[in-house]
C-alpha cells in the first residue's frame, strides 16, 4: 500500500494500493501503442490538448493547492502559484516547441543536408513531492510536445496528486498511454524501476531527486544503454558583496530559503557574506526569519508549513545540532516544536565553515548558514567549496563585477540580484552531484528526442 499522510495532523489522509506488475507491463504495452498516434499527431494538435490542460489546471487551482497542502505541507498561496507556473509551462512548449525542434539545413557537398530531431519513445520519469504538480508538467510539457509518451513514477506520499494529474490529462484529452501514472510502493521502489528501466519499450529515465537516488537510476540506465537526465540536490549559494543593497539582498536570500518550507532543491542554503558587512547583514536575516509565520499550510496568511515528513524533520535537527557542536552560532531557531505537525522554525546558523554539515549537506527545511568570506575570492572559494552545482546568486550594485563572478561560479544557474527559480523559457538543471542533462527552454525539449541526420546525394 501507498500512504499519504497529513504532515499537519499526522494523520492518515488516504492509503492506495500498489499497481501489480501485470499493471505495470499492461502499461507499458498501452504507452507503446499510444506512442504510434502521438507522434503522429501534428504539433498543432499535441499543443491543444496542453493548452486545454492549462485551463483545467487554472479552473481548479484552488482546489489542488488544498491537495497539496494537506498531502504535503505546502502552504496554499504558494500551491496556486505552483498551478499557475504549470499552466503557463503547459502554453509556452505547445506555442514553442514547434520551432525549437524545427529541421535544421546544414550546407554539405550534398544535394540536401539537414538535422531532424524525432520522438524517442516511452519515457520514464521518477518524480518527488516536494512540488508535486510542477516536477511533472516540467518534464511532461516539452517531453510530450516532442512527440514522446511518459510514465510517471511518482511519489508515495503525494498520490493524491498523482491521481489529479492523471486525471487532468484525461480530462485534456490526452489519448489512453499517452502518460500513464505508476503506483509503486517504497517497499518495491528498487526492484520495480529497476525493470522499468531495463524494460525494452523504455527508451529513457529522468528523476529528480537526491544524489543517492541519482546514482542509483544512473548505473541502471547505463546498465541499459539508455540514456537519462537527472535534476539532484543542491546546497546553493547567495554571495552577498559589500556593495549589494543590503535591505534587498536579505530579503531575497530569506524569501529563497524559505520557499516550499524550506523544501526545494534550489532555496538558497548557505549565505556567502563578506567579513565588513557581516553584522549588518546578520541582523537583517535574523530579523526577516523570525518575523515570518509558522502554521498551517491551508492558512493563507502561513509563509511556513510543516516539512513532510518526520524523517525530513529529524534529519533537519540532526543537521543544526551537529553544526552547533561543531561551532557554529545559533541565531535564532533550532528547537523542535512540542506538539502535532512535522513543523520546524525558520533558523540561522553563523560562521558556518567546510566540515559541518550545515555547509556541506544539503539542508532541506527553514535553515539558513551565514558563511563569512573575507574578500570576494574566498567568497568565490567557499561557494565553489561544494559536491552540489545547482543554483548560485550574487547580490552587488556593480554589473561587471557580477558578470565576472557569475563566471567563476561552478553552478548550472546563476542569478544576479534575484533569487534561483526555473523558468519555462530557460534551461535548468545543474552539474557535480546536482545532476546532468537540463530542462525547460529549448535545450530541454532536446533531451528526449533523436538528433537525426539526414544526407541526400546525388543520384
Amino acid at each position: 500500500m501507498l500512504e499519504s499522510i497529513n504532515p499537519t495532523t499526522e494523520e492518515l489522509v488516504a492509503s492506495y494500493q500498489e499497481h501489480s506488475q501485470a499493471e505495470i507491463d499492461a502499461a507499458l504495452k498501452q504507452a507503446s501503442k499510444a506512442f504510434a498516434h502521438w507522434r503522429g499527431l501534428s504539433f498543432s494538435a499535441r499543443g491543444e490538448r496542453f493548452k486545454k490542460l492549462a485551463t483545467l489546471m487554472r479552473e481548479g487551482a484552488a482546489r489542488f493547492a488544498e491537495l497539496m497542502a494537506i498531502e504535503m505541507g505546502k502552504p496554499i498561496a504558494q500551491g496556486v502559484a505552483e498551478i499557475e507556473k504549470c499552466a503557463f509551462t503547459c502554453e509556452y512548449f505547445a506555442e514553442n516547441a514547434e520551432a525549437f525542434l524545427a529541421d535544421e539545413v546544414v550546407p554539405t557537398e550534398a544535394i540536401r543536408s539537414k538535422v531532424v530531431f524525432r520522438p524517442l519513445g516511452a519515457i520514464l520519469a521518477i518524480m518527488p513531492w516536494n512540488f508535486p504538480f510542477w516536477q511533472v508538467i516540467r518534464f511532461a510539457a516539452p517531453t510530450l510536445m516532442a512527440g514522446n509518451v511518459a510514465l510517471v513514477k511518482h511519489a508515495p506520499n503525494v498520490t493524491g496528486c498523482a491521481h489529479a494529474l492523471d486525471k487532468l490529462f484525461r480530462e485534456a484529452g490526452f489519448p489512453d498511454g499517452a502518460i500513464h501514472f505508476l503506483d509503486i510502493a517504497p517497499d518495491n521502489v528498487a526492484d520495480r524501476v529497476s525493470k522499468l528501466i531495463a524494460h525494452p519499450l523504455i527508451r529513457a529515465v529522468t528523476l529528480t531527486g537526491s544524489a543517492r537516488a541519482g546514482r542509483f537510476v544512473a548505473a541502471k540506465a547505463g546498465e541499459a544503454l539508455k540514456k537519462c537526465v537527472l535534476e539532484l540536490g543542491g546546497s546553493d549559494a547567495y554571495v552577498v558583496l559589500e556593495d549589494a543593497n543590503l535591505e534587498r539582498a536579505a530579503e531575497t536570500c530569506v524569501q529563497s530559503r524559505l520557499i516550499n518550507s524550506g523544501q526545494s532543491c534550489i532555496a538558497a542554503k548557505r549565505f556567502i557574506v563578506v567579513k565588513k558587512i557581516r553584522d549588518e547583514f546578520e541582523r537583517l536575516v535574523v530579523e526577516k526569519m523570525q518575523s515570518k509565520k509558522v502554521g498551517s499550510p491551508l492558512d493563507e496568511s502561513t509563509d511556513v508549513g510543516p516539512l513532510a515528513r518526520k524523517d525530513l524533520l529529524e534529519n533537519l535537527h540532526r543537521q543544526v545540532q551537529q553544526s552547533v557542536q561543531a561551532g557554529a552560532t545559533l541565531l535564532c531557531g533550532g528547537k523542535l516544536y512540542e506538539g502535532k505537525g512535522f513543523f520546524y522554525p525558520p533558523t540561522v546558523l553563523s560562521g558556518a565553515t567546510p566540515g559541518m554539515a550545515a555547509f556541506d549537506e544539503e539542508t532541506f527545511g527553514p535553515v539558513a548558514a551565514i558563511v563569512v568570506a573575507k574578500d570576494d575570492d574566498e567568497a568565490i572559494e567557499l561557494a565553489n567549496a561544494t559536491n552540489y552545482g545547482l543554483g548560485s546568486a550574487i547580490f552587488t550594485s556593480d554589473a561587471w563585477r557580477a558578470d565576472s563572478i557569475a563566471s567563476q561560479l561552478d553552478f548550472g544557474n546563476c542569478f544576479v540580484n534575484a533569487m534561483v527559480k526555473s523558468d519555462a523559457r530557460l534551461p535548468f538543471g545543474g552539474v557535480k552531484e546536482s545532476g546532468y542533462g537540463r530542462e525547460l527552454g529549448r535545450y530541454g525539449v532536446k533531451e528526449f528526442v533523436n538528433v537525426k541526420t539526414i544526407w541526400v546525394g546525388d543520384a
